[in-house]
């Protein structure tokens, strides 16, 4: 990886690109630290010493945003509202028919749905946008925090339409540098911002976990922390790279005078065919009822049920729901994602088939076998690795948002392999020797 982005910088055009990404993480994160005006910084600091990295709630979304929610700076709401839209995108073009048109219509049709998807961001934005803002003006963004009224000292309709327009706008401009990143620098652009999100708060939880040690003033903690990282890269990387490569020969046509076809390929079938998103969904599923605690701010029987075995995370009654609710979305959004009847089809109108299989339904048979032969592992090894903040927080009484937890390992992992994959491909381009040397 080291070897491919030094030869990148010594490509002209590419180290262009790669100075030009790297200026605008730079400015991404710059944006994470301005304050939205109508907020109090030295409270919102106040109350960030004190909760002392317990970040409860709000963790995953906190994440996101690279630290930015919690001190309601104008990108507070980070990436996230972008990627829920994408998402959402995602699932609707399975239900409706118009949608699924426009996919089919290539570039055209994709635009569109960009074009959609960006409406969407900016809806959500304002609707999370308001929710924060009477969260931090309610005192609850910061449970038990002394000064956890007084975030925003001005509760004006003016002040909050402010603060939300202010964060609104800060999520359209997330979006604007992400596109700019994929038209004029490396990688994906939203990929890459969510990249530095995450990875910016790597260095400040882990010197957290070295200060809270005990075993030679932490240091002892602090490298097994790091060792346990390290190992969960490189299963992350194995079982990323894993597929299942499923033979397809087309059979040769005689058009005219020319010949077409009689080629051999592979459809790849990834073992982790979901990527990040059931962990995404599964966090977000499990949040709403400790949410609806928070806000209803009732005492009652189920209340304190809830509060018992839904909110820290190291109850088994947790663990066990967190793990299975990611197990069946990874086979949900497998089911939406990959149609094994279109593959077919497709495979049938070009004339190619699977070696020992019939054309039309027994192939799509035969690939929907595959896939949920392959999605099992592939849902398992999300559960395990998603479980690793609880693990770490009952070992190392670290907080629910441990660096190298399930979440961020993988979509830190994901990001670095397809940057460096798409740079190696542009190095290729550039210095391809041919056959002949």
């Amino acid at each position: 990886m080291l070897t491919a982005f030094a030869r990148a910088f010594q490509t002209p055009d590419l180290r262009k690109k790669l100075l030009f990404t790297l200026g605008i993480m730079v400015l991404f994160r710059i944006g994470a630290h301005v304050p939205v005006p109508g907020v109090s910084y030295e409270n919102v600091q106040a109350c960030m010493d004190e909760a002392k990295g317990a970040q409860g709630l709000f963790g995953l979304v906190n994440m996101f945003s690279g630290g930015a929610l919690l001190q309601i700076t104008i990108f507070a709401l980070g990436i996230m509202p972008y990627i829920t839209a994408s998402i959402i995108l995602q699932l609707l073009v399975v239900v409706i028919p118009r949608l699924e048109a426009l996919k089919k219509e290539g570039q055209a049709g994709q635009a569109k749905i960009t074009q959609y998807t960006r409406y969407l961001t900016v809806a959500l934005a304002i609707l999370q946008a308001t929710g924060l803002v009477a969260t931090a003006r309610s005192g609850s963004l910061f449970q038990g925090c002394s000064v956890g009224t007084q975030i925003v000292p001005d509760q004006s309709i003016f002040a909050t339409v402010v603060m939300v327009i202010t964060m609104t706008a800060g999520t359209g401009l997330i979006m604007w540098l992400g596109e700019l990143i994929t038209d004029r620098g490396i990688g994906n652009g939203m990929s890459i911002l969510m990249f530095v999100s995450i990875a910016a708060g790597f260095p400040g939880a882990l010197w957290a976990i070295k200060k809270q040690g005990k075993l030679a003033d932490g240091w002892i903690e602090f490298g097994a922390v790091i060792l346990c990282g390290l190992a969960m890269v490189a299963l992350v990387v194995f079982v990323e790279q894993a597929q299942r490569r499923i033979p397809v020969q087309y059979a040769k046509r005689m058009i005219g005078r020319r010949s077409y076809g009689g080629t051999s390929t592979y459809i790849p079938l990834k073992v982790n065919q979901a990527g990040v998103i059931p962990v995404i969904f599964a966090s977000s599923l499990l949040y709403i009822p400790a949410l609806i605690v928070q806000f209803s701010g009732s005492q009652a029987g189920w209340a304190q049920w809830i509060q018992a075995h839904f909110v820290k995370g190291d109850h088994p009654l947790y663990i066990a729901t967190y793990f299975l609710l990611i197990v069946f979305f990874a086979f949900f959004y497998v089911a939406i994602s990959f149609n094994p009847e279109e593959v077919a089809d497709n495979m049938k109108k070009y004339g190619g088939f699977i070696p020992g299989i019939r054309a039309g339904r027994p192939t799509a048979e035969y690939l929907s076998y595959v896939l949920n032969r392959i999605t099992w592992p592939g849902s398992l090894y999300l559960g395990l690795i998603a479980l690793v903040p609880t693990v770490a927080l009952i070992m190392f009484n670290a907080n629910q948002n441990f660096p190298f937890g399930g979440t961020s390992i993988l979509i830190i992992v994901g990001v670095g392999l397809e940057t460096v994959k798409q740079i190696e491909s542009q190095l290729q381009q550039r210095h391809y020797e041919g056959f002949l040397r």
